[in-house]
């Protein structure tokens, strides 16, 4: 639908898809199941990775660096949307202020909030879709999971 200035809104929802079947991918690996996209404003795929800590014995390969690096080199990262099935964690954060991203779109916020808050108050603008099935997925996983989880976050072991 076209806002007042006629400039087409995205579709997140169908953004999300495409982090989510990453997330799913990862999770098909034996990784931790999240997963991003970037897309230009038009809507059109960039790039897309997910969390590969566990596969590639790498604790900086996060869905969002993963999409990011796929991504290749751009002139400017602040007119594409990064799109992730999780709020961005801090180290994800600082990638999304540093590259200055203006829009992120979460799946979810419920399981970890990571640094959503700060980003909102530097002026990103954050759409948090509370996306049900990225709810459940990572929800499944930290119960299965807690010690992989824990340290994917930099969190003492329970």
């Amino acid at each position: 639908m076209p806002t007042p200035n006629h400039t087409p809104v995205p579709d997140y929802a169908a953004m999300l898809q495409v982090a989510l079947a990453e997330a799913r991918i990862g999770l098909s690996e034996g990784g931790i199941p999240i997963g991003a996209a970037l897309f230009n404003r038009q809507g059109e795929l960039i790039s897309s990775g997910h969390n590969r800590r566990v596969q590639q014995n790498d604790p900086s390969i996060h869905g969002e660096t993963d999409a990011f690096r796929r991504a290749g080199r751009q002139t400017s990262y602040r007119d594409l949307i990064m799109v992730t099935t999780l709020a961005p964690c801090w180290y994800c954060s600082g990638l999304v202020r540093q590259f200055g991203f203006r829009t992120v779109v979460v799946g979810e916020s419920e399981n970890f909030s990571g640094g959503i808050d700060w980003l909102r108050s530097i002026g990103v603008e954050i759409i948090d879709l509370a996306s049900p099935d990225c709810i459940t997925l990572l929800a499944d996983y930290i119960r299965e999971n807690p010690h992989i989880w824990n340290e994917d976050i930099g969190e003492p072991a329970p």
